[in-house]
């Protein structure tokens, strides 16, 4: 299932300077269980549709928001030339499109 189909939202945002984080906030708690049993698989697409290694994305589920946070590193610092997203705010779609 597309991750656009199964999260009630999907955003990401500054976390810092350095960092970019992601919020998967889901509909129930069928759906929460589904995701965050498979945080490893989710890790790994991640990592392949933002480029990065597996090592530099943290995948978190908290149970009582129906939530997944994802973060990594920004590929330049919030601000500096070349930084296309100051807020980190546009930076969601690539997870519109992983399949868990």
């Amino acid at each position: 299932m597309r991750m656009e189909t199964m999260a009630r939202v999907i955003r990401s945002k500054n976390a810092g300077p350095c960092l970019l984080t992601f919020d998967l906030m889901l509909p129930d708690e069928a759906t929460f269980s589904y995701v965050s049993d498979r945080i490893a698989t989710l890790r790994q697409k991640v990592a392949i549709a933002y480029g990065r290694s597996e090592n530099e994305v943290v995948v978190l589920a908290y149970a009582p928001a129906l939530a997944v946070k994802i973060t990594l590193p920004r590929d330049v610092v919030s601000g500096d030339i070349g930084d296309r997203d100051v807020y980190g705010a546009q930076q969601h779609a690539p997870l519109l499109d992983i399949e868990l």
